[in-house]
């Protein structure tokens, strides 16, 4: 039996050989699939790439807040290259946040945020001060949004000098000085929050004014809040912050009004 099946073979080598191609070509066009799938690029309306300077290896996350909880919407590894990409669909300018974690076995790692928008988004920093050498360019809210917290950590540093010598004060039971204190924290937060009111009706076509409105003075009185609400253009109005923004107030106000009816 062994002979005829010798003999077979070599009667008919093109059998072998055409059992041989049809497994190259198998495995071949597997091939083919795995790499295409591989290399095919994402598709989306936003790309965000940047660098983290000095970052050898790590994991960098995107996220956003999605129903009140924080999601990861992508990630990437980072081994060696310290460049990334991510891109991503995208329906409306939202706040994004960039996560990282360095694989050191710190508990609590780095993150920043920015206004996400269609289009482009460049982002820098280091791995020795994620937080602080970040330099993000973007569209229109996003500058918009870091004009409002420049002026915004002017007022946080001065508020810190006010804490600081409040507890100088107490320590010595400067009482005087106490009062004073407590004088410039009411003037600074009233500085504060006319300040992002007015940020906020000035620049009522961009999504960032009901966002910072409800982060920052949500607490404030609700004739402003109100005139926020109705100073907004009808399409930010319609959009995400906009529509949080809405309904916050409403919902302010039937508390206050049933508090009232007590």
């Amino acid at each position: 039996m062994s002979h005829f099946k010798i003999k077979l073979a070599s009667l008919c080598p093109q059998l072998k050989t055409k059992k041989l191609s049809m497994k190259y070509f198998s495995i071949l066009s597997l091939l083919i699939v795995i790499l295409i799938s591989c290399t095919s690029p994402k598709e989306g309306n936003l790309t965000i790439s940047g660098n983290i300077k000095g970052l050898k290896k790590g994991t960098l996350y995107l996220q956003k807040i999605q129903d009140t909880v924080l999601v990861n919407l992508d990630s990437v590894n980072i081994d060696g290259n310290s460049e990334f990409m991510f891109v991503s669909n995208l329906e409306e300018p939202e706040i994004h946040y960039l996560y990282l974690d360095k694989n050191d076995g710190t508990r609590y790692n780095d993150r920043i945020d920015f206004f996400a928008e269609p289009g482009e988004i460049i982002i820098t920093t280091s791995v020795l001060d994620f937080e602080r050498d970040i330099k993000i360019q973007g569209g229109k809210n996003q500058d918009k949004y870091l004009e409002y917290k420049k002026m915004l950590k002017r007022f946080n540093e001065r508020n810190l000098r006010l804490i600081k010598e409040n507890f100088e004060a107490s320590k010595q039971k400067d009482d005087e000085k106490l009062i004073e204190n407590d004088k410039a924290y009411k003037t600074l937060l009233k500085q504060k929050y006319l300040y992002t009111i007015n940020f906020a009706v000035n620049n009522r076509k961009l999504e960032v004014a009901p966002y910072i409105t409800l982060n920052e003075v949500y607490d404030a009185n609700i004739k402003f809040l109100d005139t926020v609400a109705k100073s907004l253009s009808p399409k930010v109005k319609k959009s995400l912050y906009g529509k949080q923004l809405i309904k916050y107030i409403k919902d302010r106000k039937e508390k206050e009004a049933e508090n009232n009816d007590k």
